[in-house]
């Protein structure tokens, strides 16, 4: 995509999309009348739905489960009649007949309100691949932060909301703040130059996990250490990995309070998030 010229790349078309609802509170009943066969339906398809919301074959749809409670404010269960009712609910409110039953479509029009809570993809819909910034303006991670005490480079105000809501992670959850990995950095800015270099590596460009621009080129984006299934890395995109992941305590705080710190998720990478408190 062609980069605009520095401080000229214009401002998204289209608004961000409304921050998430407030996180639901833990209900110790999840039953919903009228519900019960929709929750037998979403049951069976949790695990068994065949489908590509990210145009890459998987079965069902349990890694993303979080983010749809979420975003629908239900702490229940996905197989229970309480989260097929509040996901009717969503439904509605989008326009869509309220079946209850999570599917690819309506995955598809949820993933898109979450995508468009990214400004960088919101430029990227118009073609535009945003400067890097100076990298000598860029601050680096101290030692105890980066994944393996390795050196990541950001923004200065994203690496310090970054360090804000880690702080805030380790203060609330007793499981985050016993392990020292959990929300350390493995990746923040990285050059077009290193981008393409791991385009050409893995053949993989502009498909589903490489890009020739990359959120990464703008100094907002994070990778973070949120766990691992065990034989894979912790930036690996298997299905088993991803689905690790999304079951731990890091990613099930972030997702419930990552956006109070500006952060958003890259639904297909449990790891990624980036910053929206600056034009990328």
């Amino acid at each position: 995509m062609p980069a605009t010229a520095p401080g000229l790349a214009p401002k998204p078309a289209l608004a961000p999309a409304p921050p998430p609802p407030p996180p639901a509170q833990a209900r110790a009943d999840c039953s919903a009348h009228g519900w019960e066969q929709a929750a037998n339906i979403n049951a069976s398809s949790l695990r068994g739905l065949p489908w590509a919301p990210f145009r890459r074959p998987e079965f069902g749809w349990e890694t993303y489960a979080p983010l749809i409670a979420r975003e629908i404010a239900t702490a229940c269960a996905p197989d229970t009649p309480a989260f097929a009712s509040a996901f009717a609910a969503w439904q509605k409110r989008q326009g869509a007949q309220p079946s209850g039953l999570v599917s690819e479509i309506d995955f598809t029009r949820l993933k898109g309100v979450l995508q468009t809570r990214r400004p960088f993809v919101l430029l990227s819909a118009q073609g535009v691949c945003p400067t890097p910034p100076d990298e000598a303006a860029l601050v680096s991670s101290r030692p105890d932060e980066g994944y393996g005490a390795k050196q990541v480079l950001l923004r200065p105000a994203a690496m310090a909301a970054y360090r804000r809501m880690v702080e805030a992670a380790r203060v609330a959850s007793p499981e985050i703040a016993a392990d020292p990995r959990y929300l350390s950095l493995f990746s923040g800015y990285r050059s077009p130059a290193a981008d393409a270099a791991r385009c050409a590596e893995e053949g993989n460009c502009n498909g589903v996990v490489r890009a020739t621009c990359s959120a990464h080129r703008t100094g907002l984006a994070v990778d973070l250490y949120v766990g691992q299934a065990d034989g894979f890395p912790p930036d690996s995109s298997a299905d088993p990995n991803r689905l690790a992941m999304t079951k731990g305590p890091a990613y099930q705080w972030l997702v419930r309070n990552a956006d109070r710190f500006g952060f958003v998720n890259y639904p297909f990478e449990p790891w990624h998030w980036e910053w929206t408190g600056e034009q990328p």
